[in-house]
């Protein structure tokens, strides 16, 4: 049975404050939408659901986010959640230039939750809270980018 992932839904506080967030970042606004009536009941398990959504999609067009603002029922706030909490608690990013992206989620307020860490080499990376609290990881692949050059041999 083929499986594909369609996109990855994310419950904001400020549907304008995500977006802008998230296009800064580098992903693209594919469109926007108010769904409300019977099929949004049914299809979410909620009376009366009405949301403002967003879908978003990567430059490359594989990854996905709809962010949704609801309207009804009133939102509940929770406590953000930690790195080690059972449950989805984050969205992960590959950036071409980790520090380019920590600098576009300053200027929204968002910063890394300790430092930006190297992993064997291979990767830069760090979480941060981005808007309504969401942990964003953002990771570096530092093996892509000019392949190696042959030694120079002086005669």
């Amino acid at each position: 049975m083929p499986i594909a992932l369609e996109n990855v839904g994310i419950a904001v506080r400020d549907l304008e404050e995500a977006i802008a967030f998230f296009t800064d970042l580098g992903l693209s606004l594919l469109g926007r939408d108010e769904v409300s009536g019977e099929w949004a009941d049914t299809a979410v398990g909620l009376d009366g659901n009405h949301a403002r959504i967003a879908m978003l999609q990567t430059p490359d067009g594989h990854g996905r986010l709809e962010l949704f603002e609801h309207i009804h029922p009133e939102p509940v706030e929770t406590e953000p959640t930690q790195p080690h909490e059972i449950g989805m608690h984050r969205v992960a990013f590959t950036v071409d230039d980790i520090d380019e992206s920590l600098a576009v989620a300053a200027r929204h307020g968002c910063h890394p939750l300790r430092g930006v860490a190297t992993y064997e080499d291979a990767f830069r990376l760090t979480y941060l809270r981005g808007p309504s609290g969401i942990i964003v990881m953002l990771a570096q692949d530092l093996t892509k980018g000019d392949p190696p050059q042959a030694p120079r041999v002086e005669s």
